[in-house]
């Protein structure tokens, strides 16, 4: 029985670093292997491009690395004949693509992002789509190590590998100090997030007045927690207070000063972005810093992300709750898991900003990497003993996660398609005036209406879908002008309606 499955697409690593290039991959993965092997994980490497490993897994191969739909396809494949407890994706988006599952935020204005890329889908059984309402019920556990993306030399992608290779897991209070790091303007959020997660939030920093640079003794603790700004293909995150958005942290303010073992959530706007910094002639990204420097997870988004400034909600949720999971013992893989099920059953309906958050938030590193080391009683027995305790114990909570996924596809409600008809009621209409005027948006007609659709195993009663809201009303503003640093700093607001009239309504800024 396999363990883990490394997926890749050999023709396009191949492209890219040669057939020597290839090779010294190869070699790091048998490397991995090896070691997983002496931790009692049985892993295996499947090329999802190699007709014959493809058609011992019943499956078609990849002859187009740039589809999503061919990609999706033959992972699920894999996943369905070897039905492993971990899946690694290898290689960056010019390997194997994100998911380009659609941005219904988008249609409501504000929101440059017309898709949300990410890896959910393929943590999801369901079939090939861009509907993110489709995904609502992730089963597997999945994370990614990315290459950088149009690279000539395969040096970082074997560095990543030797890390995941050489990764030991830690007592819990080497993880208890942490970095937690806010914008001035998310300062309330954020101590609320970190009081969720460590108890405190005596060791935040504000931007301004601090960042780029931090002291060393806060970036070498082994916990991140990062709410700031952040922008497309930019190796810069941003604070932000009443009159400027100077930098927060740079990649190259990381250099030097990340400890091996860090595992970080950003809730940053495209601080997950995988962008081309070779081509661009930029700085790699944050998210890749990290890693490069050992980093062993790191769980951000990859396009616009959204959250309260004073209270918590959206990014802010997702990003704990990951966090909360790897403080408790658990692989990053399961814990990225964990965090997307409890956010999708933390709220009554996915709305267009939580399915966005969904799709978006995206696991970098090895799957099966354990940070925290949680006494038990199977460290006790023989290794071979222990091994099958440990393999015992891992399939069942695989079988327990699954069954939540299950639930939660078959009952989530989820509201991703616009209403095909507008609201007639006045009541909803002049709610709908009072929160846009409330919200600072300059008009109610800003306002794009979605229907809300119940699960496939929710009972209808007449032509409801189940108790909750009706449709959800959604506008996002983006300021007339830009920042300095190029940011929209847009707004959004999501109204729930139900029996006509509004009952609910959230604000959120871009992260």
């Amino acid at each position: 029985m396999d363990d883990k499955i490394i997926v890749t697409n050999r023709g396009a690593l191949e492209a890219k670093y040669g057939a020597a290039g290839y090779r010294d991959i190869v070699s790091a993965v048998a490397a991995l292997t090896a070691t997983d092997k002496a931790r009692g994980i049985v892993t295996r490497l499947v090329a999802i491009d190699d007709k014959a490993q493809m058609k011992r897994c019943r499956g078609k191969a990849v002859t187009d690395r740039k589809s999503a739909s061919q990609n999706k396809r033959a992972i699920d494949a894999v996943f369905k004949a070897l039905d492993p407890d971990y899946l690694l994706i290898l290689g960056s988006i010019d390997v194997i693509p994100h998911q380009d599952l659609r941005n219904a935020a988008y249609e409501a204005g504000g929101d440059d992002d017309k898709l949300a890329y990410g890896d959910l889908p393929y943590a999801c059984d369901e079939p090939y789509s861009t509907d993110t309402a489709k995904f609502v019920g992730p089963k597997r556990v999945v994370g990614r190590l990315p290459d950088l993306t149009g690279a000539k030399k395969p040096d970082y992608l074997v560095r990543l590998l030797q890390s995941a290779a050489a990764f030991t897991s830690r007592p819990p209070a080497d993880y208890a100090p942490y970095f937690g790091l806010s914008t001035q303007t998310w300062r309330k959020s954020t101590s609320m997030s970190l009081d969720a997660i460590f108890g405190n939030d005596t060791r935040l920093r504000l931007a301004p007045p601090s960042g780029p640079s931090h002291p060393a003794s806060f970036l070498r603790t082994r916990s991140h927690f990062i709410n700031c700004h952040g922008a497309e293909s930019d190796p810069t995150f941003y604070g932000e207070d009443s009159r400027s958005m100077p930098p927060s942290l740079t990649t190259r303010a990381l250099r030097g000063k990340v400890s091996k073992g860090t595992v970080v959530a950003a809730e940053c706007c495209y601080g997950g972005q995988l962008y081309d910094s070779v081509t661009l002639a930029l700085d790699m990204p944050i998210c890749q810093q990290y890693l490069g420097a050992g980093a062993y997870g790191y769980f951000g988004s990859t396009t616009i992300a959204y959250g309260p400034a004073d209270e918590n909600g959206a990014a802010d949720l997702i990003a704990q709750y990951f966090l909360l999971e790897v403080l408790g013992g658990a692989s990053v893989g399961r814990a990225a898991l964990v965090a997307r099920q409890k956010f999708v059953a933390q709220t009554g309906q996915m709305d267009p900003i939580d399915l966005k958050t969904l799709a978006q938030f995206c696991l970098y590193g090895d799957p099966s990497v354990q940070p925290v080391r949680m006494p038990t009683a199977t460290r006790q027995l023989p290794s071979v003993e222990a091994d099958k305790a440990w393999r015992v114990a891992r399939r069942e909570r695989r079988a327990a996660l699954k069954a939540t996924g299950e639930f939660l596809r078959q009952t989530k409600p989820t509201a991703s398609k616009p209403a095909k008809r507008k609201t007639r009621s006045p009541t909803v209409k002049k709610a709908l005036r009072n929160i846009a005027r409330r919200a600072g948006i300059s008009s109610s007609a800003g306002f794009k209406a979605f229907a809300v659709k119940a699960g496939p195993a929710t009972p209808k009663i007449g032509k409801k879908a189940g108790a909750g809201a009706d449709r959800y009303y959604v506008a996002v503003k983006a300021p007339a002008k830009p920042s300095s640093k190029g940011l929209n700093l847009g707004t959004a607001v999501v109204a729930k309606e139900a029996g006509n009239r509004i009952v609910g309504y959230r604000v959120y800024r871009q992260r």
